[in-house]
């Protein structure tokens, strides 16, 4: 007897209330086991890739790709007594793109049987069978049962064949849904949102006969997009608008000679503890804010409005500023002053790479105190960066350049970089912000102030 459970979207985060579903790593007729990684989805601070904890088979996917579901909402049903044999896969569900049922329908019952394809094993074919699928709930809430399309050797009936040959019509899922309880075909419907998206005003249009004959299709090149903010890039937008409109600013920058720092790099890639680590001047420089934070512990600290204190924090978690293609991610090393250089360059190795590979999770981004950001990767001499909330400063290192510069009273060409730190100033006065900064640019001029070889 069939047993259905569906796995509802959790929060993986601090308080996340939505999240957009990615990529399936699974679909219908598949067999699951506990733990198994079944779907990717992104939230307002990382992309999570989430385990089933069920172990049965997939009957249905209640949420589409690319579709944003508050946390709670079931997104998955699977069969957890199936007694060892895979439903078979229909080819309507296979390709179905109709927008989920609500998930506080009534049951419905089992007693509808339709062909479709089963998971196997490489090598072992495909075998075909019948799997007891729910009648879909038709408009005004009637139950409607799926009909069994019935075919047999060369002979494809021509619905079966048009749904698996052609290319499902583009749409939101509000608008599928209204499509559905109208019963229209949304591939009758001719689009006219960006890249032939049918939106609600075609369906209506189509509904009241006033849809008109088929416009010549602009060419991507002349047309606007429009792409919606979700995701990392909607929470990124609300947070540097609420850092920039609720903490005064401050932004003092100094140009600083390098070169020692820019040898020292080279020297410590050919130390064995270095070995299979990358390092580059982003550990010089985290080394020196790390050893700057000890002798200004405000930079190390941020404003809690609620209680109107100061709070400093015991630990430095250092987060560093990176660029994703889903956005800006700030992920924070854990206490890391309390690492050695070797410890720390592999850190932020593991950091920036788990980043650039879209897998940074929600726990490496909470709690940092103080944050990096290194626009100098892209070419950019400085500018002025804005505090990450929760934090009281940021520093923006620029690009290392060779540039004539006086050194022991002559020009010489020498390696230079510019620091450019934000502060909050409501408890950052610019005496203390002013002597974070020196002391940041005065171990980067000197690297054996902060002790930086191992």
């Amino acid at each position: 007897m069939p047993t259905y459970e569906q796995f509802k979207l959790p929060d993986v985060g601090e308080g996340l209330t939505e999240g957009e579903i990615l990529k399936w790593f699974i679909a219908v007729g598949d067999r699951v086991v506990v733990n198994q990684t079944i779907v990717e989805i992104e939230t307002a601070k990382a992309a999570v890739e989430l385990p089933c904890p069920y172990a049965g088979v997939v009957t249905e996917l209640l949420a589409e790709e690319g579709q944003t579901v508050d946390v709670g909402t079931p997104i998955i049903t699977i069969d957890t007594d199936a007694d060892g044999t895979a439903p078979v896969r229909s080819p309507a569900a296979a390709i179905s793109t109709e927008p989920a049922e609500p998930a506080d329908e009534a049951p419905a019952q089992l007693s509808e049987f339709v062909p479709a394809r089963e998971a196997v094993l490489v090598g072992y074919g495909v075998l075909t069978s019948s799997a007891a699928r729910r009648p879909r709930r038709a408009a005004g809430g009637s139950t409607r049962p799926i009909q069994p399309t019935r075919h047999g050797g060369l002979e494809v009936g021509r619905a079966v064949e048009q749904a698996l040959t052609a290319a499902p019509a583009r749409a939101k899922p509000p608008v599928r849904k209204r499509a559905k309880d109208l019963g229209i075909d949304l591939a009758s419907v001719q689009g006219s949102g960006p890249d032939g998206i049918v939106t609600r005003a075609d369906v209506d249009a189509y509904v009241s006969g006033a849809a008109t004959a088929p416009t010549p299709t602009v060419s991507r090149g002349d047309a606007d997009r429009r792409e919606p903010v979700k995701g990392l890039r909607k929470h990124m937008a609300d947070a540097m608008v609420r850092s920039a409109f609720t903490i005064p600013h401050v932004t003092e920058w100094v140009a600083v000679d390098v070169t020692r720092s820019a040898k020292l790099v080279k020297r410590l890639r050919e130390q064995p503890q270095f070995t299979g680590i990358k390092v580059s001047p982003l550990l010089l420089v985290a080394r020196a804010v790390l050893a700057a934070a000890e002798a200004t512990p405000e930079v190390n600290a941020h404003w809690d409005d609620e209680a109107n204190e100061v709070v400093y924090q015991s630990r430095v978690n250092l987060g560093i500023a990176a660029a994703t293609p889903r956005g800006l991610v700030v992920p924070n090393i854990k206490d890391a002053g309390a690492l050695g250089l070797p410890e720390l360059a592999s850190a932020l190795q593991a950091l920036v790479e788990t980043a650039k590979a879209g897998r940074t999770s929600p726990a490496e981004m909470a709690g940092g105190s103080f944050t990096i950001t290194n626009v100098g990767v892209f070419g950019i001499d400085g500018g002025t960066p804005i505090i990450n909330p929760g934090e009281s400063a940021i520093l923006a290192v620029g690009a290392f350049r060779e540039l004539p510069w006086v050194h022991r009273g002559k020009i010489r060409i020498r390696t230079v970089a510019q620091l450019s730190l934000s502060f909050d100033h409501r408890f950052i006065d610019g005496a203390t912000g002013s002597r974070f900064l020196a002391d940041v640019a005065a171990i980067l001029e000197d690297p054996a102030l902060a002790a930086a070889v191992p």
